[in-house]
């Protein structure tokens, strides 16, 4: 698929614009007949949400998927817009599901945790992108340390803007990724399964005290992150892997608490490793230099940009 055709990625095959998604053509028929050995991955993007330039899931997913289908990698990515999609079919056979959408209480999975469940207990991957990461607390936030090791739990983790500086742990994940720093809205203090079972930090970093400079609230603070952070010193890890036990062996998922600025995925190493760790969930070995991709020009990051 050439550079200049993001936007045919949504174009090909939509369904009416009253399903509200949008896709690659025939994706359940992909997925089931895996002919050509590629590995299906489904973007799950949610609706339009905060500031042009802000949370813009639609056009993220379609850039990420873009350079997953350009890799070169055994991958078939499709993308569906507006949440969780109508037709689950598309969800059949898939190697990996990314959401990459609002989270909390209008997470796209919350209504569908069974289906969540199966989809992960079949040896797909779960993948969860900024504000994707938040889910209410009780059943559907156990459900999240059961198949992706951890959430954003609302008045314990904590989402302001800061400069991040990181040094990738070793893993497959990190192939290829460099030492950075960038300033997003790294979402931190997480709630992980007890003694971080399977589960293995990939960014880590010590916020600086003027992330908790506002007052306590849902997302802003509480006494618990600040005894960790402000007294204790304790680094925060604001991206993970986590093995599970699931069909066939072990299932893969990641949580990535970045990706508020869309301007951010045109960072090399932000998006790259966003891009290792999708290979990764879906079992497809990580390259020695990382999965491939151009750096996205101007143009190119201001296509399928929702309407806000």
């Amino acid at each position: 698929m050439a550079k200049t055709s993001r936007s045919l990625l949504i174009a090909l095959g939509c369904v009416a614009a009253t399903t509200a998604a949008f896709m690659t053509s025939s994706p359940a028929q992909t997925a089931k007949a895996g002919a050509d050995g590629k590995k299906k991955i489904v973007f799950v993007a949610g609706r339009p949400s905060h500031a042009p330039g802000e949370h813009e899931h639609r056009a993220g997913s379609m850039l990420l998927a873009e350079d997953l289908n350009e890799s070169g990698l055994p991958v078939e990515a499709v993308v569906v817009t507006d949440g969780w999609p109508k037709d689950e079919s598309v969800f059949d056979g898939a190697a990996a599901v990314i959401f990459y959408a609002d989270g909390g209480g209008g997470h796209p999975a919350i209504q569908h945790l069974p289906k969540l469940r199966e989809i992960a207990d079949s040896g797909a991957g779960i993948g969860c992108i900024h504000y994707a990461v938040e889910i209410t607390k009780g059943e559907p936030g156990n459900a999240f340390l059961d198949l992706i090791g951890g959430y954003f739990e609302s008045d314990w983790s904590v989402n302001p803007h800061w400069d991040a500086s990181f040094k990738p742990a070793k893993h497959e994940i990190s192939r290829g990724i460099d030492d950075f720093k960038i300033r997003d809205e790294w979402y931190y203090h997480m709630r992980f399964r007890g003694k971080m079972e399977g589960v293995t930090p990939i960014l880590t970093d010590l916020p600086g005290p003027e992330t908790l400079s506002r007052p306590d609230g849902p997302h802003s603070g509480n006494p618990a992150v600040r005894a960790a952070v402000l007294e204790r010193k304790e680094p925060q890890h604001v991206m993970w892997a986590f093995e599970r036990e699931a069909a066939g062996g072990k299932g893969r998922a990641f949580g990535f608490t970045g990706g508020h600025f869309h301007k951010n995925w045109q960072h090399d190493d932000h998006r790259g490793i966003v891009l290792n760790a999708i290979a990764w969930i879906a079992q497809v070995e990580v390259p020695e230099n990382g999965v491939p991709s151009k750096t996205p020009t101007d143009e190119e990051m201001r296509e399928n940009l929702d309407e806000k």
